[in-house]
């Protein structure tokens, strides 16, 4: 796949067939929310490019995307107050770069009548989903992690970030679902080459707490043995906790949280036309809670087909699904309730967990 391009060029024109635009029209953007996404000038974006020629041109730490710790003040400093244009200008024209990669990809899809040539872009669909992560790094950890230094401004600069991770968030869903809908890219979870879910960002909500985000591609079932019955999540999120004063060899622990819904059709045994469609599926936000085997037991583990787990639902939202940006601003305010300093979730007990979930 190294060698393998994602474009290999220009379609030639057919009867009746319209080619996709050379490039974004300033101002335009192909989808979502587009307040944030109205930055002067796009980034240049060649015609044929390797998915090591695209990564190169997205560094992971690009000079034209400040950190967190570059924009943070100095002790005693008061910060500068710079307008919300100069704070989203180069944000918003990384964002523009990668919306108009994604268009590339499904005007190839959609216009090209070379069938090799559009699996070499579903095999290159990891990699772009990879090139993204830095940028949901940045979003998210700026946003969420980072002690306020915009003042007044702290809380427009905070939802404009998360709404440009949330459109972009969409548009890759959009763009793998439409690739899968053609047959190029299986969505099935137990397959190791499938794309079921994607990188969405992280943060973390204390020192030794991290949040990562992964947004499944189409909802799947809780587990593979579709247990708990008529389960199906949407959103993952591992919430790492590493041991305070903890030194090389003391590995951390991960604990699995999941935005789902519950099928009431298929629960009750009623069928679409006899139910309401506003009330096939109740929200919630859970998390995974294992019933074994052991984690030090690694034979049994060879010999487990599967991991059997349960699902410990902490908080119901109703029968409308929440955005991606809501539903993991529901799960920082359930870890910030139930986890603190010195109680991080992995430590309490099932029956806490009970209790608290009620």
């Amino acid at each position: 796949m190294a060698t393998e391009q994602w474009f290999v060029g220009p379609l030639p024109p057919g009867t009746g067939e319209t080619m996709p635009p050379d490039d974004l029209e300033p101002g335009a953007q192909p989808c979502g929310d587009q307040s944030w996404s109205t930055a002067r000038g796009q980034p240049g974006d060649p015609a044929q490019a390797e998915p090591e020629d695209v990564q190169e041109q997205l560094p992971v730490a690009s000079p034209s995307t400040p950190s967190p710790e570059l924009l943070a003040p100095g002790p005693g400093l008061t910060p500068p107050r710079l307008p919300l244009d100069t704070i989203f200008s180069p944000i918003t024209d990384q964002l523009r770069y990668l919306l108009k990669k994604a268009d590339d990809f499904q005007s190839y899809l959609l216009y090209s009548r070379d069938r090799v040539q559009k699996e070499q872009l579903a095999k290159a669909m990891p990699t772009f989903l990879k090139i993204c992560e830095p940028y949901f790094l940045y979003l998210e950890a700026a946003a969420r992690s980072v002690t306020p230094i915009y003042g007044a401004l702290q809380e427009l600069v905070r939802k404009g970030l998360l709404e440009i991770s949330q459109q972009l968030t969409l548009r890759l869903e959009q763009l793998v679902l439409m690739y899968a809908s053609f047959g190029f890219v299986d969505l099935e979870e137990t397959d190791p080459l499938s794309i079921s879910c994607f990188f969405c960002g992280r943060f973390s909500i204390s020192p030794s707490h991290e949040v990562s985000i992964f947004r499944y591609c189409a909802p799947a079932a809780y587990t593979a043995s579709r247990f708990p019955r008529y389960l199906y999540k949407k959103m993952r999120w591992n919430l790492e906790t590493t041991p305070e004063h903890s030194s090389w060899g003391h590995d951390s622990h991960v604990d699995y949280y999941f935005l789902c819904y519950r099928d009431t059709w298929e629960d009750t045994g009623k069928s679409p036309a006899n139910s309401c469609p506003q009330i096939q599926k109740l929200w919630s936000i859970g998390r995974w809670v294992p019933l074994g085997p052991a984690e030090d037991d690694l034979y049994s583990w060879i010999l487990c087909p599967q991991p059997p787990g349960d699902y410990q639902q902490l908080l119901t939202i109703g029968f409308e699904e929440p955005s991606h940006m809501l539903a993991t601003d529901l799960l920082v305010q359930i870890l910030t309730g139930q986890a603190g300093p010195a109680r991080p979730p992995s430590t309490v007990g099932p029956t806490a967990w009970a209790a608290q979930g009620s």
